[in-house]
């Protein structure tokens, strides 16, 4: 689930590398996915190095030239690590700060105090729902992941059962609701009106978070019953720190960066002015990296002084934070490689091409081209704004109401079923410690639910309002 930010968004469309037919491209993107898979699952080939030969594949035999196969892949990691890595990289340093200063045990032992049982899935869900609101996904997921973790080891309760509510919150917040850049920019392309979208997308996505979350949780934790990887959890502070910080100060500390970037978000919408002194104070403050840094800076503050940490270990604490993302970061680079290299030979336009002449309802039409875009590219956003773009021109003599259930459907088509090319599906794997079937039957079939209920939804209102 690859989220491009709106800079990028805004760019002009990549010529294809290649002038293969569509026969040709639809066997291309078949082969290079089974390389990928079949390197992965049978001869246990690192993900990265398989997504970087299934990248090669892919081009090859799409006939795309060799070195531009390569330019493409590259691009598309170095712009995947850029919009994702430092992200990932100070999500590291807080949650090893949060871990090692007790800050981590404080959240943890108050929501297994406040919560447990039967309740703890909704209580991660809501938590999710809450702050995914005005996240990108990958900035929830590194914030959230190692609570989830550590819930799930504490309180003794299966991974899927705790972890997928709080995945379903943040993908449903990322594809139905603004200010996600997603549905912002869907919204203006078929000039739909951003409260009453904001107003739907919140009804369609209680009930879909639901299902997709609390309840299918039930289901994933049979299927996949694994432990939370011990890689991955922040291990218990110390026992011989004589105080850790307090439940508030740490919980500030953690909302910090939602809150800068939910502060963003209503500027942008109350002023909308790019040259407005506030609006651009806030774009700076309330970015992903500042956001996080800022939070970051806090926590040496609210975290390790009241624990008593020194000047001294600040440098080797971040280091150590450092040290178990170093694969991740690779494999989600190279899943937005291979993104790429989709693109730029041309499979987007292809599905595009091809979709022109189907003659069914816009909404259903609108969530189908969606969902082709995302199996191919494995880009939520693309598949937002190309179906988007597609389908603008029907909403001319639509309702207020129609209009922004048109952008709810292209959303909810966005989310169908991420697979091996999407830089998500390997952050969640790695994450979770999961292999490649294990997050097929959980994430990907989470993210289709999520898909099909939204889309059900959207299709059911479109009847009644």
């Amino acid at each position: 689930m690859t989220r491009l930010s709106v800079e990028m968004l805004a760019a002009d469309p990549v010529e294809p590398i290649t002038s293969a037919g569509h026969a040709q491209l639809g066997i291309a993107v078949l082969a290079g996915i089974a390389v990928i898979v079949l390197l992965i699952t049978q001869f246990k080939l690192h993900a990265f190095l398989s997504l970087t030969i299934g990248s090669l594949a892919l081009g090859a035999f799409a006939g795309a030239p060799l070195d531009k196969a390569i330019a493409s892949f590259t691009t598309g990691l170095g712009t995947t690590v850029a919009g994702v890595g430092v992200l990932i990289a100070l999500g590291a340093i807080l949650g090893k700060m949060l871990a090692d200063s007790g800050g981590a045990d404080q959240i943890v032992d108050t929501i297994l105090a406040r919560a447990g049982g039967r309740s703890m899935p909704w209580a991660m869900v809501l938590i999710a729902s809450v702050i995914g609101l005005p996240l990108f996904f990958e900035v929830g997921v590194v914030l959230l992941i190692p609570v989830v973790l550590m819930v799930a080891k504490r309180g003794n309760y299966s991974l899927m059962r705790i972890g997928i509510p709080a995945l379903a919150g943040l993908s449903v917040m990322h594809g139905l609701v603004p200010p996600h850049p997603g549905p912002l920019v869907a919204i203006d392309a078929v000039k739909a009106d951003l409260g009453v979208t904001l107003a739907l997308g919140v009804l369609v996505a209680i009930p879909t978070v639901i299902i997709a979350g609390p309840l299918f949780s039930r289901y994933a934790a049979r299927w996949v019953d694994v432990p939370a990887p011990d890689k991955m959890i922040p291990q218990r502070a110390s026992e011989d720190l004589e105080k850790r910080p307090g439940f508030g100060a740490t919980l500030i500390t953690i909302m910090l960066p939602v809150i800068l970037m939910l502060s963003k978000a209503l500027v942008d919408i109350v002023i909308d002015d790019p040259e407005n002194t506030t609006q651009r104070v806030f774009d700076v403050i309330g970015s992903p990296l500042i956001a996080l840094l800022a939070s970051v800076l806090l926590g040496i503050f609210t975290l390790l002084r009241p624990a008593g940490f020194g000047k001294d270990r600040l440098s080797g604490l971040v280091e150590k934070g450092l040290a178990p993302i170093a694969g991740i970061l690779l494999i989600v680079g190279a899943g937005g490689g291979f993104k790429q290299t989709l693109i730029d030979t041309g499979v987007g336009a292809m599905i595009l091409d091809i979709s022109k002449d189907w003659s069914i309802p816009a909404l259903l039409l609108a969530w189908l081209i969606a969902v082709a875009i995302r199996l191919a590219t494995g880009s939520a956003t693309v598949a937002t704004v190309s179906a988007a773009g597609l389908v603008a021109p029907l909403a001319a003599d639509m309702s207020t109401t129609h209009a922004a259930l048109l952008v709810l459907a292209i959303g909810a088509g966005s989310l169908f079923f991420s697979h091996v090319n999407d830089a998500g599906f390997w952050l969640v794997k790695e994450y979770f410690g999961l292999n490649v079937g294990q997050t097929i039957k959980t994430w990907s079939v989470m993210e289709t639910i999520i898909s099909v209920v939204a889309g059900g939804i959207v299709l059911l209102l479109s009847l009644i309002i």
